[in-house]
């Protein structure tokens, strides 16, 4: 058995260093120890403290963009995507833009998140959605009744210059990302607590197939340890 924790463990480790060797598409998320993504409120807020907000707006700063789904926007609770001065200094500009993909557009157009960003959301949709975006905003539409990701996802390369990419979320959008083999590293986040109860919502849902993981580093901090794994698909 290897020790994978470094002595000693993650103590004065800079998270923007630990993070920095960027991959393709990292999907980055939270969860308790027996495997849930929501708290007991139903929010993903109380579970990793103040160790897991290090390590994600580490890796907001870090990203060219920032895909969410349309369940997570719709709870009212994503705000725009805001740096504090060291990352922003780091980063050396403004923060990456939050990218909402959504095949409905059943979304609230006056929330902050597209009224109110520093840099503008970016909405990817279907070809025959796309008219329900409002003119102001940046629209990436492929596929015509579903999402098409791979597609999608070369556009915001290809086309909008976001080589790096980072999806935080949910786990519909996750699922799909996976699914689609265009994830290159899950960052999980494991929060030492037990959330209990029958009401779980899970990492991924319906995924249809094991995916192998290959686990690359181990962190402890707080309590919290951050495991990152390549997806080998």
């Amino acid at each position: 058995m290897r020790r994978l924790l470094p002595e000693p463990a993650a103590a004065g480790v800079d998270p923007y260093e630990v993070y920095g060797d960027l991959p393709r598409l990292r999907l980055g998320m939270v969860m308790s120890a027996d495997g849930s993504v929501t708290d007991a409120e139903g929010w993903t807020d109380g579970l990793g403290g103040d160790a897991d907000f290090r390590v994600f707006r580490t890796l907001r700063a870090l990203t060219d963009a920032i895909l969410v789904g349309a369940g997570t926007v719709r709870t009212g609770r994503l705000g725009p995507a805001r740096l504090r001065s060291d990352l922003r200094a780091r980063r050396g500009g403004p923060p990456a833009p939050i990218v909402v993909v959504s095949r409905s557009l059943d979304l609230d157009w006056t929330l902050p998140l597209f009224t109110e960003a520093e840099t503008p959301t970016v909405v990817v949709t279907t070809r025959n959605a796309r008219a329900g975006v409002p003119d102001y905003l940046q629209v990436v539409a492929e596929g015509d009744d579903d999402v098409d990701l791979p597609a999608a996802v070369r556009v915001l390369r290809e086309e909008l210059g976001y080589e790096h990419l980072l999806c935080e979320g949910g786990p519909s959008l996750a699922t799909a990302l996976i699914r689609a083999s265009l994830v290159d590293e899950l960052c999980l986040n494991i929060a030492p607590t037990l959330v209990g109860g029958s009401r779980h919502t899970r990492l991924l849902e319906g995924l249809g197939a094991e995916v192998p993981l290959e686990p690359s580093a181990l962190y402890l901090d707080e309590g919290v340890l951050f495991v990152r794994y390549r997806l080998r698909v």
